[in-house]
């Protein structure tokens, strides 16, 4: 059976998608060209004239991977309901769940990143972005008298580190810190960074 013509768009997320899986699978240093084709069952001359390095083509896949995190993000901040419970929502979508594939990935690109310039762009740019979106919301909530927050740009720093911290942990370490445990250290986080008590917090939630 022939394979569908996709467009140009449709082939380049599906090379993504796949290169995307790849990584997750084997790592990046360790992942080929050929692999990513493999898994499509195409030749490395497609993914090569998409993706004119192996280098781009990592790049692109953190990419493409962190756009659809981002755009749940801003999904669950964009919601008709008070700062603190979008604030708290996000937060803990961002613990790591399961076998946590997301957060191997962008353990993956963090270490990558040290060493590839191209990634490093990339990485640097989608984590401005997630501190950018949080930064807002906890601006709004300071500038509605939900919470008091003289540094909403610090406040989002500080929790987006001590959750990426809490991340690295559970991903590396399996076992080490359960899910519940996790999720009580970030309401307690949050609540002192908003400057709110912790029963309020869960209040808001409901």
């Amino acid at each position: 059976m022939s394979r569908v013509r996709l467009s140009v768009a449709e082939r380049r997320e599906e090379l993504l998608s796949a290169a995307v899986e790849q990584i997750e699978e084997r790592g990046v240093a360790a992942v080929r060209i050929a692999d990513v084709a493999s898994a499509l069952g195409v030749s490395n001359a497609l993914v090569l004239y998409h993706f004119s390095t192996k280098e781009k083509l990592v790049a692109a896949a953190f990419s493409y991977a962190a756009d659809g995190d981002l755009a749940h993000l801003r999904k669950l901040l964009g919601r008709r309901t008070s700062a603190l419970r979008r604030l708290r929502a996000a937060v803990r979508w961002y613990a790591p769940t399961g076998t946590a594939k997301g957060w191997r990935l962008w353990i993956e690109g963090w270490a990558a990143a040290l060493r590839e310039p191209t990634l490093r762009d990339v990485a640097r740019d989608l984590d401005q972005q997630w501190k950018a979106a949080l930064t807002e919301v906890i601006a709004e909530g300071a500038a509605a008298g939900e919470f008091p927050c003289e540094d909403p740009a610090a406040t989002a720093w500080r929790l987006t580190a001590f959750l990426d911290g809490l991340a690295v942990q559970m991903t590396s370490y399996a076992g080490s810190l359960s899910r519940a445990a996790m999720l009580e250290w970030t309401d307690e986080a949050l609540a002192r960074e908003l400057g709110v008590d912790r029963a309020e917090l869960t209040a808001a939630a409901r």
